[in-house]
């Protein structure tokens, strides 16, 4: 059986987004129900991920989401990834203002089986859980890559990407209690990474191939590839690539300079929340090139 699974993403800046949606098609027990995007230019997102369906032969619901954060000012405004688009064949066209709803829909329709993984800013997610306050008891799962949680990893934080864009929609969705809540912090993604070499190396399979030519535009101005959001999706299928403690997350609102900042307070009763501590790296290479062929 499937694992049913709900992306939300703001693929097109960072490149592990599209490493992340390219796991989830490959991956032959992943049972993708739909994919909505997030933060500025989401219909470019949204044509990326297109991209990336078609080479797989899936057609996966695509809705373009919210573009702009609920009370600060947008800082993601562009998508640079499309500049490759020209190379490869997608839908130009998505329904709008829509992605809300198809969430909740999806969600009324199947509860207690979905997992939403979220590898972008909670913009969509808060205004979701906002609107339908039941949402987060009908998910089987919330699995993010956002955060930061311990000092364990030197240059790591002390903010994370995700959480800081719209650090308003960040706490919304950390304030709700869901029946597994797992966060992939900065802290443990810098840890998996792999140089401009070996990726042209090993991404040469079908479904990787447009992702090497989004990540040359990446690799314009970076030597590198973090495996942020991709660690995320594949502990949805394999336990032993992190471990995980539960304990309660707050998220920094009040100081300008830090809004968004994530607070880990480990060994609180009744505490909902579990992040990651640390992560087998090999297990995680092995695992996440394991799908394609």
């Amino acid at each position: 059986m499937g694992v049913k699974i709900l992306l939300d993403t703001d693929i097109g800046s960072d490149i592990d987004d599209a490493i992340c949606l390219a796991y989830l098609l490959a991956h032959p027990h992943c049972e993708l129900l739909g994919i909505t995007t997030v933060s500025g230019e989401a219909l470019k997102r949204a044509q990326l991920a297109s991209a990336l369906c078609k080479v797989a032969g899936k057609m996966v619901p695509i809705f373009p989401g919210c573009e702009r954060p609920f009370l600060v000012d947008q800082r993601q405004t562009k998508v640079p990834q499309a500049a490759a688009l020209v190379k490869w064949p997608h839908e130009e066209e998505f329904p709008t203002g829509q992605a809300i709803h198809f969430l909740q829909e999806v969600i009324h329709s199947q509860p207690g089986e979905i997992t939403l993984l979220t590898i972008g800013p909670l913009t969509n997610i808060a205004s979701l859980f906002t609107i339908d306050p039941d949402i987060p008891r009908l998910l089987k799962g919330l699995v993010m890559m956002c955060g930061v949680f311990t000092n364990r990893l030197a240059g790591a934080g002390p903010l994370e990407w995700n959480a800081l864009l719209d650090p308003h929609a960040t706490a919304i969705v950390y304030h709700h209690e869901v029946q597994i809540h797992r966060s992939v912090g900065l802290d443990v993604t810098r840890q998996v990474k792999m140089g401009a070499a070996d990726v042209r190396s090993r991404f040469q399979t079908p479904m990787l191939r447009p992702v090497l030519d989004f990540a040359e535009v990446w690799f314009q101005h970076a030597e590198s590839v973090t495996f942020h959001d991709p660690l995320a999706a594949t502990t949805i299928f394999n336990d032993s690539i992190c471990m995980f403690e539960r304990g309660h997350v707050d998220v920094e609102l009040t100081s300008t300079r830090l809004a968004g900042l994530t607070y880990w307070s480990p060994q609180i009763e009744h505490a909902h929340h579990e992040v990651a501590l640390g992560v087998d790296v090999q297990c995680f290479f092995d695992e996440y090139f394991s799908v394609f062929k």
